[in-house]
């Protein structure tokens, strides 16, 4: 699908290019760039925001009464209990409901951690987005759904991905490539790659070599596209309710600069 050659080999080069980049401060904003000027800045490997672009979309206008009204029948899987701790295990919580029982939930304030559906397809709010071509293969989108707490921990995916807030706030913590020698990471398939360590509660006495790891914080607003390099580790917390939409590509990571020594020939 991504037409590598070795998904190890790709790993790699990932880790290997990012060693060569310059020190992230602050994550930039850029204005609605055409595709040309999008993969030549993503070329250079590093995350960037996308603003003037999103803001654009029917999805935009979404609010938790019309979710409630237009979508309330749509199922949607939630994720329950302690979905953090499980985060990269095959067997976590999931429940089965429909949007208008979730917000339900999500109004009650019951649960310990706020109840999350997350990376999930849903078909009935596709026609609110009007993707960028940025990218000329990408999985479908994937919608991220919650209250102020639902939390994705840190943890790296090997595809290039466009994240797009469209309501409320989240806050991301990013870290290069390479520093998955200073996060304790563990795969949990072969381009998802996991940290038990939390950048938001950091505990050095367990992982003292996180010191090491250089991590920057920013904030993606309703209306904006966060770009998340393969390879980049990132935590996501959702600082109010908030419904995000993101999508992976489906090729060889632009950072790698169209490596042929990576690309598989049929």
């Amino acid at each position: 699908m991504r037409g590598v050659t070795s998904i190890a080999a790709m790993r790699a080069a990932i880790r290997a290019v990012a060693r060569d980049l310059p020190p992230l401060s602050a994550v930039p904003r850029t204005t609605m760039p055409g595709r040309a000027a999008f993969q030549a800045r993503a070329a250079e490997g590093l995350p960037f925001i996308v603003t003037g672009l999103v803001d654009r979309w029917p999805l935009c206008t979404v609010t938790r009464d019309m979710l409630r009204a237009r979508f309330g029948d749509v199922p949607v899987r939630a994720r329950v209990g302690d979905y953090i701790g499980t985060a990269f295990a095959p067997d976590r919580a999931m429940h089965d409901m429909t949007l208008r029982a979730y917000l339900d939930l999500v109004a009650a304030g019951t649960e310990a951690l706020p109840p999350y559906v997350g990376n999930l397809e849903i078909g009935a709010l596709n026609g609110m987005c009007h993707w960028p071509g940025y990218f000329s293969k990408m999985g479908p989108p994937r919608f991220w759904l919650g209250p102020a707490g639902t939390v994705t921990p840190l943890h790296c995916d090997y595809d290039d991905n466009i994240f797009a807030q469209a309501l409320g706030t989240k806050r991301i913590f990013l870290a290069p490539p390479h520093h998955d020698e200073f996060l304790y990471t563990r795969e949990a398939n072969p381009v998802l790659h996991g940290s038990p360590f939390d950048p938001e509660n950091p505990d050095y006495d367990r992982y003292p070599l996180a010191r090491r790891a250089a991590l920057v914080e920013c904030t993606v607003s309703p209306g904006e596209m966060l770009y998340v390099p393969a390879g980049w580790y990132h935590q996501v917390r959702a600082l109010t309710f908030s419904l995000s939409v993101n999508r992976w590509a489906r090729a060889l990571p632009l950072a790698l600069k169209g490596d042929p020594a990576l690309r598989r020939h049929d």
